[in-house]
């Protein structure tokens, strides 16, 4: 492609601003921000002041009907997914889409007050989930477009010289050990089932699942040309917050108000050649974010500190010494010991995702993290819930359409 990739940002919330300080970190002559859109329109008018960017919306039809873009990066809520992919591949625009790909969020009717999360079935979930990511693979096989999965995990700089030096030991990756987990998110959307499509386990677990299903493909391909794909879960669930003794605790430094969505889980997947998984997710961490990948080879141990990291660690006996100075995300103080990140955004792979999309599109490639990865991760995710609710292990071969199952 020649000349700058034009790109119009839907959304205005957290994710956009993570996405847009990646933009804005690559040349004018590869990439340009020319319109943003969000809801009310007000907000989108002081994103875009704010960045710089020459248009804004109050929604994304207005922005696509007036500005010309080659793509779009859709930073919004989770049950918006599989829609604005839809319609913007059929439009021929080009698609950076959050985690996850999709999910379920209730039937024709389900209104966003219905909790959901408590009275459907985890396997009418997974069939209408299944159904829903096979459509969006389809519509961005069939339209050609570019298709970035924005899973920040697999360009974070730590995990990417895990695998390069996986596959340099050439060893057998036996056991992958991941979590992410903190505080509680900061999207109030994500306590309800109807418009996240799960809790911990989906708003936070994706990402180190990501990067665990992520690594095994690798390996594979690498070793034997064909990716190791899952082969069964097994997963528990929890609500650790509804615990009576906690709820009956004076000061809460955890984010509560989870309405019918797990607010800590754990998922164990069995891979086609025998080796397993970990996955960890919570919204009942203290201390900051707390993102890890460790990989257990025959021939070498090797781990990812994607947060928090100490190349720069601070003391201070009180809270109000370093004023206004940032430290790292979702720390309740900065008194004491802490690890101020220098360049937080980089070390999560934040720039390089956003990079890999415009260079994908440049030149003519699918991104690094694609439509195969957020599908898997969707499908595995779903098959945990079922696995949590129905107290059994779950088979994922005919899921992904793989022929090898589990011993």
């Amino acid at each position: 492609m020649r000349g700058p990739v034009r790109i119009g940002l839907i959304g205005c919330g957290f994710s956009a601003g993570l996405h847009i300080e990646g933009y804005k970190k690559l040349p004018p002559e590869q990439c340009q921000i020319v319109a943003v859109c969000g809801v009310p329109k007000e907000m989108a008018e002081r994103f875009a002041h704010e960045h710089g960017i020459p248009a804004a919306f109050g929604s994304k039809e207005e922005m696509l009907d007036k500005v010309e873009v080659d793509a779009v990066d859709l930073a919004v809520p989770n049950y918006l997914h599989a829609p604005f992919i839809i319609e913007a591949a059929r439009a021929g625009k080009h698609v950076f889409c959050e985690k996850p790909l999709t999910g379920y969020f209730g039937g024709p009717g389900t209104k966003d007050e219905d909790l959901i999360g408590l009275n459907v079935p985890k396997r009418v979930m997974l069939e209408e989930a299944k159904a829903r990511v096979e459509e969006v693979v389809e519509v961005v096989r069939a339209t050609g477009i570019k298709f970035g999965y924005a899973e920040n995990w697999v360009y974070a700089p730590a995990y990417v010289k895990l695998w390069r030096l996986a596959k340099t030991a050439g060893g057998t990756i036996l056991r992958i050990e991941a979590e992410e987990s903190h505080s509680g998110s900061h999207a109030e959307y994500a306590k309800k089932w109807r418009l996240s499509g799960g809790g911990s386990l989906m708003v936070k677990g994706s990402h180190p699942l990501g990067a665990a299903l992520q690594l095994k493909w690798w390996e594979g391909e690498h070793k034997f040309g064909k990716p190791i794909r899952a082969a069964s879960v097994v997963c528990e669930v929890g609500h650790l917050t509804w615990i009576e003794a906690f709820k009956q605790e004076k000061t809460h430094y955890l984010r509560t108000g989870w309405q019918d969505v797990e607010d800590w889980g754990i998922i164990v997947i069995t891979f086609e050649d025998g080796s397993v998984a970990e996955v960890k997710a919570a919204d009942t961490t203290l201390g900051g974010v707390h993102n890890y990948l460790e990989a257990y080879l025959s021939n070498a141990r090797l781990r990812a500190n994607i947060n928090p990291t100490d190349s720069c660690v601070a003391y201070a006996p009180e809270t109000s010494i370093f004023g206004d100075e940032y430290i790292v995300e979702k720390i309740e103080t900065k008194g004491g010991w802490t690890y101020p990140s220098p360049d937080e955004d980089w070390h999560q792979g934040y720039p390089q995702e956003v990079a890999d999309f415009v260079a994908a599109i440049r030149e003519d490639r699918q991104p690094i993290s694609g439509a195969a990865l957020a599908r898997e991760v969707t499908l595995v995710l779903y098959a945990a819930y079922v696995s949590a609710e129905e107290g059994r292990r779950v088979d994922m071969s005919q899921l992904l359409g793989t022929n090898t199952r589990a011993s």
